[in-house]
């Protein structure tokens, strides 16, 4: 296996981006998503980010292996919203935290103050995830978010 590549991706990377949330909403976690983006959900997704969301994508052996998505928030400017998702046979590989760092320094790099998201209800291997990039996860927490430092 070669050196995973981690990069900022297009409308050209939609149908790997829908390729990736048919493979994850199927899983028996909750990721987050409702249900697989279609390549124009994926392609409409990618073209709102403009230049201040993101999503990179990791790749493995020149296919997607996953990708992390921050979007920034219209009503709290300085807020985005973090996700991460990858394929079920690149997990527990680092892909994840290392797509996170990406993120992070994007949001960094953009001016936002605040990295928030929404934790699965159940989801055991995402919040171990979180907590291994920093994520401060309240004990008592209903609606299960998150924030990560910047």
């Amino acid at each position: 296996m070669s050196e995973p590549v981690f990069r900022r991706a297009s409308t050209d990377d939609a149908a790997a981006i829908a390729e990736v949330t048919a493979e994850v909403v199927s899983d028996p976690n909750p990721v987050g998503i409702d249900e697989p983006l279609s390549v124009p959900q994926a392609e409409q997704w990618l073209e709102r980010q403009g230049d201040a969301g993101a999503i990179f994508l990791a790749e493995l052996d020149g296919s997607v292996a996953g990708f992390g998505a921050l979007d920034f928030d219209t009503q709290h400017p300085d807020t985005a919203t973090l996700g991460v998702w990858l394929k079920s046979r690149h997990r527990r590989m680092g892909l994840g935290t290392r797509l996170a760092e990406h993120l992070l320094e994007h949001a960094r790099e953009h001016g936002f103050r605040r990295v928030v998201g929404r934790l699965p209800d159940g989801n055991e291997p995402a919040l171990s995830f979180l907590s291994s990039i920093g994520g401060l996860v309240p004990i008592i927490n209903p609606d299960m978010q998150f924030e990560l430092p910047l």
